[in-house]
């Protein structure tokens, strides 16, 4: 029964599972929270937030089972991959594939009970992460910006499953959700590419070509770090927009400064160790950027 368990959190990611779940359910408050503000519901439906959170786990768990069965050949190539069920030879790819149909539907439902937006995006959200970016990694180095939309849409698919099956949407609802995928969107580049650098030799065991110039050199780190100061600006849109104040613009400010120091210092010395800090540093940005949007946003 262990076993199993750690092989489910092996063929779902269970971590990445984890931090898009994380990133959407943070959203659905501050969608909540925006429509308590307008007088519009009395308070915070935590059942459509349990809803999303289970429907959100199935549809990413789903996505990722969808890219292993996919990638089970070169899985087999990378140390970091081959102990994952499937190519172990401990799961077949018929078994995967059932599972990730059936998270996929059930999920796809859920989420489709919110709104019709939030089962669309969710639907759009699979098929472009399994079957367009997954493929494309061994093709282009512009997998990265494919990848890097439906990582950006759990955001907007929370805010937006907050709004439930109202059908007025305010101008304010998409400029807000546009900017909360914004965020997240431009942050993904920085994140891949440092990722991308420290992963690189085992990445080429199977083909993979994520780094802008598919090498580890002054260029593809020149990206990482023009891809942190832009996104200094973005992030500073929602104080920009009046729904983020001024905690949420001062965390962002330095957060993003240091995240680019991180990323200069990569751009000067090119190597592993620089790039696993930059890397480090954009686990950790996204969710406290987040956490504390909200708590900024419950605030005002």
């Amino acid at each position: 029964m262990k076993l199993f368990f750690a092989d489910l959190s092996k063929l779902i990611k269970f971590r990445l599972t984890f931090l898009v779940v994380f990133s959407a359910s943070i959203t659905f408050l501050i969608g909540s929270r925006m429509q308590v503000a307008r007088g519009e519901v009395p308070g915070i439906d935590w059942g459509n937030w349990l809803i999303l959170v289970a429907g959100g786990f199935l549809v990413t768990a789903a996505a990722n089972c969808f890219n292993e069965i996919i990638e089970v050949d070169l899985d087999k190539l990378m140390t970091r991959t081959m102990d994952r069920p499937m190519p172990a030879g401990r799961m077949t790819t018929g078994q995967g594939l059932v599972m990730g149909l059936i998270m996929g539907m059930l999920g796809t439902w859920l989420l489709g009970k919110l709104n019709l937006e939030t089962g669309l995006l969710s639907v759009f959200s699979i098929l472009l992460y399994a079957f367009v970016y997954t493929p494309l990694k061994r093709k282009s180095p512009i997998a990265v910006f494919v990848g890097a939309i439906p990582g950006a849409l759990p955001p907007l698919i929370g805010y937006l499953a907050a709004l439930g099956h109202i059908r007025h949407f305010l101008p304010v609802d998409y400029e807000i959700a546009s900017i909360l995928f914004l965020v997240q969107f431009v942050w993904q580049f920085p994140h891949f590419w440092a990722i991308a650098w420290v992963l690189d030799d085992d990445y080429k065991k199977a083909g993979f070509r994520l780094l802008p110039t598919k090498e580890r050199d002054k260029i593809s780190a020149g990206f990482v770090f023009v891809s942190t100061l832009i996104l200094i600006p973005v992030s500073l849109l929602p104080t920009f927009y009046h729904f983020g104040g001024y905690y949420i613009a001062g965390f962002s400010l330095i957060a993003g400064i240091v995240f680019a120091w991180l990323a200069f210092k990569l751009l000067v010395k090119q190597d592993i160790a620089s790039a696993r800090k930059v890397m480090f540093c954009s686990f950790f940005y996204i969710p406290l950027v987040q956490l504390i949007l909200l708590f900024d946003f419950i605030g005002k």
